[in-house]
């Protein structure tokens, strides 16, 4: 049922954002050297290794490690690299996950592949069970500013009480926080 809902969702969203899609491409190409999409790999469901593309708000040379722990992040934003993760117009490359079946409109983010803190704790605690999710109830109570055991704590909340019902909430929950920027460190 929950790869329908994504199905149906995303195969429209991919049509209608097309255009979008093609002009943010076209602005990061223009706006710094380097490929559009930043292909990262992530942990998906049992904790298997795939390949998330975003579009690219840093510089290509930046380090792969996660933004907070990079000293001094901002000095690796491209030019329009705040307004993308501010607006979460980087994200959108992740309906090519969601349409592949490695990610799912709702679940936990997926982990960087060296976020063994992270990779530790949700799979002591089942999250790694689930398929990740382009957004999910620990971004809708926090996002980037709540610590990793808490957002665990939150991931296997979803995982108790998942329900299409609680996934169409997150989504709502997720478009306000997006249209009022609540939550965006960087």
């Amino acid at each position: 049922m929950k790869r329908l809902f994504d199905l149906a969702l995303a195969l429209p969203a991919a049509l209608i954002l097309a255009l979008p899609i093609a002009l943010v491409a076209l602005a990061v190409r223009l706006t710094s050297p380097g490929p559009a999409l930043y292909w990262s790999d992530r942990v998906g469901r049992h904790n298997r290794i795939f390949r998330m593309p975003k579009f690219r708000s840093m510089r290509s040379d930046t380090p792969a490690v996660a933004t907070h722990l990079l000293e001094n992040p901002e000095q690796w934003l491209t030019p329009i690299g705040p307004f993308l993760r501010r607006s979460s117009l980087d994200e959108l490359p992740q309906l090519w996950s969601i349409l592949r079946g490695d990610m799912s409109f709702v679940g936990p983010r997926p982990a960087l592949f060296n976020q063994d803190d992270l990779i530790g704790l949700r799979t002591e605690a089942g999250v790694h069970e689930l398929v990740p999710g382009l957004t999910g109830w620990a971004q809708v109570n926090g996002r980037d500013e709540i610590p990793i055991p808490q957002k665990v704590a939150l991931d296997a909340e979803y995982l108790r009480r998942r329900s299409l019902a609680l996934d169409v909430n997150i989504l709502w929950l997720t478009a306000i926080k997006v249209l009022r920027r609540d939550g965006v460190s960087h």
